[in-house]
C-alpha cells in the first residue's frame, strides 16, 4: 500500500511503525473472508482492510481534520483483535500493532462520551486487581437476581473451595504460574488443577505473588502507558526468581518456564520483550520473560502423557480453540493434539477460526455484537451434542457460559479429573 507521510510525520516513532505495518499491505482482501465482524455486517469498513485504509486516512491527515470523526471511531472499536486476518493474510501484514496506534491515535483526537470513559475507567478499576474483582464478583452474585439481564448473565454461580495444590518444592524441575487478575475469582480451580496434573508429571508449580493482572486490559483499552508499567511490575515480580546468578548451590532449581493457563495472558506476556524494547531499563529482563513465557499446552505436549493413567477419561467434548491461541500464539491444533494423546474424544468444530465475541473487553463494551458472535460458536460447538466444551481462556470460559447452555470449562480441569477420578 502506498503511503503519504511527510519526513517530518515519519520520524514520529508511531507513524514510522505504521508505515511500515501500511506498506505490507497488498489490498488483496483475504482478510474480509475471516474477519468475523465483516461477516456479521457485510461493511468494508468493520472487517480488516477497510479499518486499514481508515487508520491510514487518519494518520496523514492533520489534527483538526474533519475526516477524523466518531463515525471511525466506531468501526475500530468494533474490531475484535482476534488476528484472524493476520492468520489468513499472505503478506504478513501485522495489523493488531497498527489497530493499536490508530485506537490511540483517533481516541487523542476524537475523546470519549462522557458514558464511554466512566466504562473503561469502570472496567479498567474493577477488573485488574484480583482482590477488588473477587470482592465485587461475591457482591454480584449475592444480588445476582437484582441484577439487569445483560450483567447477570455474567455473573457465575460461586465456585466450590478449592483443594490444596501439592508442595511444588519436592521437584527439581521449577517453574512459575501467572494467577491473573480475573480467573482466581471466575474459575479457582483451573490454576489448581494444572499444579495437580503437572505434578504428576514432575513439574513443581508456584507463583509469584507479587505478579498481578499482565496489562493487556489497561492495553487494549488505550490506557498503554498503565499497561506498560503493569508488565514492568510482573517484571519485577518474577526477575528475582528467574535471575539466580551469584546465588549459593542450594537455591531453588533454576525456573523453566512462565506458564500462562489463560491463553490472552499469554500471548501479551510473550509480547513484553517487543513492547518494552525501548526501555533501556526492563528491554533486556523483557526479552527473557517473554522467553520464558510458555502457554500450559506448551508444556504438556513435551511431556511423556503417556505415563498418565487417563482410562476414565470421558467422551462428548468439543474444543473452542480461542483466537489468541490460534492466532496470536499460532497454536491452533496443540490443545486438541494433547487431549487425543490422553485419549480424550474430541468432536469436530466447524468455523473453528472465528471469533466467539469475547476479546477481552468486548462482551461489555459491544454487547450487541459479542452475543450474536456468542450464539453463533455456541451452535457451531454444539452441533455434535458434546457433554462439556473445552476452551483455553477465561474470558472466552465466562463468555460462552453466559448464554446458559453447554457448560464450558478449561480443557486442564476435565484432564486433572480424568486422572483422579
Amino acid at each position: 500500500m502506498q503511503t503519504h507521510f511527510s519526513e517530518a510525520a515519519r520520524a514520529k516513532p508511531h507513524i514510522h511503525e505504521a508505515d511500515r505495518i501500511l506498506r505490507t499491505c497488498v489490498h488483496c482482501g483475504f482478510c474480509n473472508a475471516t474477519c468475523p465482524t465483516y461477516q456479521l455486517l457485510g461493511d468494508e469498513r468493520d472487517g480488516p482492510r477497510g479499518r486499514i485504509y481508515l487508520i491510514k486516512e487518519l494518520l496523514e491527515s492533520d489534527d483538526g481534520d474533519d475526516q477524523v470523526t466518531q463515525e471511525t471511531q466506531l468501526h475500530l472499536d468494533r474490531c475484535l483483535s482476534c488476528r484472524s486476518c493476520e492468520t489468513t493474510c499472505p503478506s504478513g501484514v501485522e495489523y493488531h500493532k497498527l489497530l493499536d496506534i490508530g485506537r490511540a491515535e483517533v481516541d487523542r483526537r476524537v475523546g470519549r462520551r462522557p458514558g464511554e470513559r466512566a466504562l473503561r475507567l469502570g472496567l479498567r478499576v474493577a477488573l485488574v486487581e484480583p482482590k477488588r474483582f473477587q470482592a465485587l464478583l461475591a457482591l454480584g452474585q449475592t444480588f445476582r437476581p437484582l441484577a439487569p439481564h445483560d450483567l447477570r448473565d455474567k455473573i457465575p454461580p460461586r465456585q466450590q473451595p478449592r483443594r490444596v495444590r501439592p508442595d511444588p518444592t519436592r521437584h527439581a524441575r521449577q517453574m512459575l504460574i501467572l494467577e491473573g487478575c480475573v480467573q482466581p475469582g471466575l474459575a479457582p480451580n483451573t490454576n489448581d488443577a494444572t499444579a495437580r496434573v503437572l505434578d504428576r508429571l514432575g513439574i513443581g508449580v508456584s507463583p509469584a505473588p507479587e505478579a498481578g493482572c499482565c496489562g493487556a486490559i489497561d492495553f487494549h483499552l488505550n490506557a498503554q502507558a498503565a499497561g506498560r508499567d503493569r508488565m514492568r511490575a510482573n517484571i519485577d515480580a518474577w526477575w528475582p526468581l528467574i535471575d539466580r546468578r551469584g546465588e549459593a548451590t542450594s537455591s531453588p532449581a533454576e525456573v523453566e518456564a512462565i506458564i500462562q493457563t489463560a491463553s490472552g495472558c499469554g500471548a501479551f506476556v510473550k509480547e513484553y520483550g517487543e513492547t518494552l524494547a525501548d526501555d533501556p531499563e526492563y528491554a533486556a529482563k523483557a526479552r527473557r520473560v517473554s522467553e520464558l513465557a510458555k502457554d500450559l499446552v506448551e508444556i504438556l505436549r513435551e511431556e511423556d502423557l503417556e505415563s498418565l493413567n487417563t482410562s476414565d477419561a470421558s467422551a462428548g467434548l468439543a474444543f473452542h480453540c480461542p483466537c489468541t491461541l490460534q492466532h496470536a500464539q499460532k497454536l491452533g491444533g496443540a490443545v486438541e493434539g494433547v487431549l487425543a494423546r490422553l485419549g480424550f474424544d474430541l468432536a469436530p468444530v466447524r468455523d473453528s477460526h472465528l471469533c466467539c465475541g469475547s476479546a477481552g473487553t468486548y462482551s461489555i463494551t459491544q454487547p450487541v455484537l459479542a452475543r450474536r458472535l456468542r450464539d453463533d460458536k455456541m451452535d457451531a460447538l454444539e452441533a455434535s451434542s458434546p457433554q462439556t466444551i473445552v476452551t483455553a481462556n477465561i474470558g472466552c470460559q465466562s463468555h460462552l457460559n453466559s448464554a446458559g447452555r453447554t457448560p464450558v470449562r478449561h480443557w486442564i480441569e476435565v484432564v486433572d479429573e480424568a486422572l483422579t477420578a
